[in-house]
């Protein structure tokens, strides 16, 4: 028996820049990588590179100009409430003053306790104390003011509030906090809402058509084409975007799909070998001492090879051993367990107790979080992560 399961290496490339053949670059980074650790390829080894050199080899950025003039003709530059935006000076700063470049008035509508990821405006035990119900009470500044004070998020240092605020009203528009959990609250203040969260964007804004919204976009309705040269996504329009200057955002990458196909291709006929290759943005796991949910792209994936398709299909070894052989032992209980394991067909497992506790995720997501995790969002400089073994399973030898 082999006793090496799933490796995973980081591996380092060059800088890329915009016009870089990020494809050939990925695959010739990892065939050095190849050379230099001896590792022999195999069926179904995992090539994955990370969503941020795509869009930058794309040069998928928008100003904060081109973002406010998109803003403006979609929205006609009057009162305009935003709902529901994470608390993040990379992901959202930006994109909260391009807004208030365009409108006269921003009305911002802070979920409480945490925004959508996590990030904790307030401690829910302070409401308790306080009899405060965030599902239906919405509250000003000054009433969150007299009940918490001043809350700095402890991971930053920044009060989010003062923060928005000051951006909003640097650029030149009036600015209006509201903190609460009821988007309708929005629709009698404004003349238009762009609802700003992420995973639940699709609820928000048929709650906002119901309550009567005339104007309702998400931030996957804006820089979904070009405005004045920028660059867009037509799927995700500007879920996915981090701050890239103090003027301007990278977006999403587009054509993801194709630059995993291209690179699975490259590789394959490199190695003799099916290779499968995939993007990948945010891993999809939470933090247990800070609470942050890490998925703040729209999805983990947006473009694999059709080999990553799907969700993991095992048996729960622990099950097995506790369970239908739990009066073996040693060898006997080996063999055992790999002959069940062999006698698995490819028929879904899902209600079968003996796959109870497996982790029913789309494989995407599981291996593009081990990707975030590998690679990590600093100066490691290893956007490309070589994963061999993932679909492995006890009886491989």
């Amino acid at each position: 028996m082999r006793s090496i399961g799933t490796v995973v290496r980081g591996v380092r490339a060059p800088i890329i820049r915009q016009g870089d053949d990020i494809a050939a670059i990925t695959a010739q980074s990892v065939q050095e990588a190849w050379k230099e650790a001896g590792i022999t390829p195999r069926d179904r080894d995992v090539v994955a590179v990370t969503e941020s050199v795509v869009a930058r080899a794309q040069g998928n950025y928008a100003t904060i100009q081109q973002i406010a003039a998109d803003v403006k003709a979609k929205t006609g530059g009057g009162t305009v409430g935003v709902a529901f935006p994470i608390l993040s000076r990379n992901r959202f700063s930006l994109l909260l003053k391009s807004i208030s470049l365009a409108c006269k008035k921003v009305v911002l509508l802070l979920s409480y306790p945490s925004d959508e990821v996590g990030n904790h405006l307030v401690d829910i035990d302070l409401l308790d104390e306080k009899g405060i119900n965030p599902y239906s009470d919405t509250l000003t500044v000054a009433e969150f003011r007299k009940h918490f004070g001043h809350i700095l998020h402890p991971f930053t240092g920044v009060d989010y509030i003062d923060f928005y605020t000051g951006l909003i009203e640097s650029a030149g528009a009036e600015a209006e906090v509201l903190l609460g959990n009821r988007i309708q609250s929005l629709v009698p203040l404004c003349d238009a809402v762009i609802t700003a969260d992420i995973h639940t964007r699709a609820r928000s804004k048929r709650l906002l058509k119901q309550a009567g919204c005339k104007t309702v976009l998400g931030l996957d309705d804006l820089m979904t084409a070009p405005v004045d040269g920028s660059g867009y996504n037509d799927n995700y329009g500007l879920l996915g975007s981090n701050k890239a200057t103090e003027e301007s955002v990278k977006l999403f990458p587009r054509n993801c799909t194709e630059v995993a196909e291209r690179i699975s291709k490259l590789l394959s006929e490199a190695s003799g070998k099916q290779i499968e290759a995939m993007v990948y943005g945010d891993g999809a796991f939470k933090d247990p001492v800070g609470k942050i949910w890490e998925l703040a792209d729209p999805v983990v994936s947006p473009g694999h090879t059709k080999g990553l398709s799907g969700t993991p299909n095992e048996l729960k070894l622990k099950y097995l051993a506790d369970n239908d052989f739990g009066s073996l032992s040693g060898e006997a209980l080996r063999e055992a367990i790999s002959d069940r394991i062999r006698a698995k067909t490819g028929e879904s497992l899902v209600g079968n107790m003996v796959s109870e506790g497996t982790t029913p995720r789309q494989l995407t997501d599981l291996i593009g979080s081990l990707c975030d995790l590998t690679s990590g969002s600093g100066d490691k400089g290893t956007p490309i992560v070589y994963i061999q073994g993932y679909f492995d399973n006890y009886t491989n030898e």
